[in-house]
């Protein structure tokens, strides 16, 4: 059992990013800093927790928060999460195990999974708590941030709730060799049983690798015959559900290659994350004339369905439509003297293409 800390180390967002992410420390327009803070018991207020954090998961969706508001925007932010502003922790879904409560629904030793933030430690409310482990499954800790965590569940209701797809359906998926789309790609073909699931990646390596999973076909979007290749292996009968998790220009291409009344599962749009201007739309004219319904969501409005999901993944590794253990990437900072300078480094590679589905940092 892990004893209480007197000190918490925390990495703060110190100036938030305008454009790009300024990954280098202690200069003026660093996004990052890290400090130490002391903690007493007397601070956990009732209904709090203190715990100790063992894996981050790694989200693209991370930059989004901490993005800096345009100060010449008339229009709130509405985003469905509150932003990290300067000095606020860089919150992330994070496992984590609880080393003192005051909280009448968790003990000490419970291992939760929860929004928190990147620290040795992580003082939190129940309200942030996503799920508690069941380790009766027997499971890796890491599947709860991947095969069970909430890229899984990302892609298991994006496909089920939004795409709502079925038996024979052709399914394009983009991002394919990323935490989501990995899963997106088993569990269409797989589970749902489309008919023909189309990934796209960044490499032939990549696009392999994707094949491995279950993909009929993977296009790797840096080809100089990208369209082509993408356009023939869709056919002629075109896409009925594109799960997007990248938007910009492979979405507008994409949009030309759904049939009428296709859906698109508008997941992410990680090509626009640094530079908005690589999300215009320019091909809007398809959505009309095809009729297609885009429909965006968040996954955190279908916590109550959690168990649902979870279910039928568990489902999916036991009998192996879900490849356990495939795409997996952790680095592990848990023995590394200089942890807290390295974690943002982790999430860079996020944004540099480097590994296949889901990254995690261990930090103990």
């Amino acid at each position: 059992m892990s004893s209480i800390p007197t000190t918490q180390n925390i990495v703060l967002v110190n100036k938030q990013p305008e454009s790009a992410v300024n990954f280098s420390l202690g200069e003026e327009d660093s996004t990052f800093k890290i400090v130490s803070k002391p903690f007493s018991e007397s601070d956990l207020k009732d209904g709090q927790l203190l715990l100790k954090n063992l894996y981050f998961s790694n989200e693209p969706a991370q930059r989004g928060w901490m993005q800096k508001p345009d100060p010449n925007s008339k229009i709130p932010s509405r985003s469905y999460s509150a932003p990290i502003g300067d000095n606020d922790p860089v919150k992330c879904v994070t496992l984590s195990e609880v080393v003192l409560s005051k909280s009448e629904k968790f003990s000490v030793g419970d291992k939760l999974v929860g929004m928190f933030y990147w620290g040795d430690y992580s003082v939190s409310s129940e309200a942030a708590v996503f799920n508690k482990i069941d380790e009766s499954l027997g499971v890796p800790l890491t599947y709860y941030l991947s095969h069970l965590g909430m890229t899984a569940l990302t892609a298991y209701f994006g496909l089920v709730d939004i795409g709502k797809v079925q038996k024979g359906q052709t399914v394009v998926v983009s991002a394919a060799s990323g935490a989501t789309g990995s899963l997106a790609v088993q569990i269409a073909k797989n589970i749902l049983g489309a008919g023909k699931v189309i990934g796209i990646s960044g490499s032939d390596e990549k696009c392999r690798w994707v094949e491995s999973l279950g993909a009929d076909k993977c296009v790797n979007y840096k080809s100089d015959t990208f369209h082509d290749e993408l356009r023939d292996a869709i056919g002629p009968d075109f896409a009925d559900v594109y799960f997007d998790n990248v938007g910009g220009e492979i979405l507008n291409y994409t949009l030309k290659l759904i049939k009428d009344h296709g859906i698109v599962v508008a997941c992410g749009a990680i090509a626009s994350y640094n530079d908005k201007s690589k999300g215009a739309i320019t091909n809007w004219n398809s959505i009309v004339v095809q009729k297609l319904t885009v429909q965006g969501f968040i996954i955190l409005e279908y916590t109550k369905r959690f168990p649902e999901a979870i279910a039928a993944l568990s489902k999916g590794l036991k009998d192996g439509s879900i490849k356990a253990g495939e795409g997996i990437n952790v680095v592990d900072l848990s023995k590394e003297e200089n942890i807290w300078e390295q974690v943002p480094q982790v999430w860079k590679q996020l944004f540099t293409s480097k590994g296949n589905g889901k990254l995690i940092t261990k930090v103990v």
